[in-house]
């Protein structure tokens, strides 16, 4: 007779807990990112030429270069939101103008934004329409 080994009971609970607690921890950069909190509340406008577009998960993104030359990553909404604006990766071609409406970077030495509305060609794109705030 062949006697298997068991775990007690609350060892297999603790074990469940720590693989939980670890799995939640390791999803915190992803939501931390993804969310609105690395962002500033204030909304700017943005205008330059696309460098380079990226419909790559997690979010569509575009590399932007501003009138005075600095390069900014402008963060699109997520695939979804990004498709129901009605930007797609042929919309736009690097080198086409572009103005983006959104929220820039909390930390000012990132030029770094999250769109709430592109205009390409005079065309709106609105990413997350319900976040619009226009003068």
């Amino acid at each position: 007779m062949t006697r298997s080994a068991t775990v007690p009971l609350a060892s297999r609970r603790h074990l469940l807990a720590g693989a939980a607690f670890l799995a939640s921890m390791a999803a915190l950069p992803g939501l931390a990112h993804h969310g609105w909190a690395w962002a500033e509340g204030e909304q700017m406008e943005l205008k330059g030429k696309i460098r380079t577009i990226s419909m790559a998960p997690p979010h569509p993104m575009l590399m932007v270069t501003a009138e005075d030359g600095t390069e900014w990553q402008v963060d699109l909404g997520n695939p979804n939101q990004t498709a129901r604006s009605g930007f797609t990766g042929e919309t736009a071609r690097p080198g086409d103008a572009i103005t983006a409406l959104g929220n820039r970077h909390l930390d000012k030495s990132k030029a770094h934004m999250k769109a709430v509305r592109i205009v390409i060609a005079g065309n709106n794109y609105d990413m997350y329409p319900e976040r619009i705030r226009t003068n």
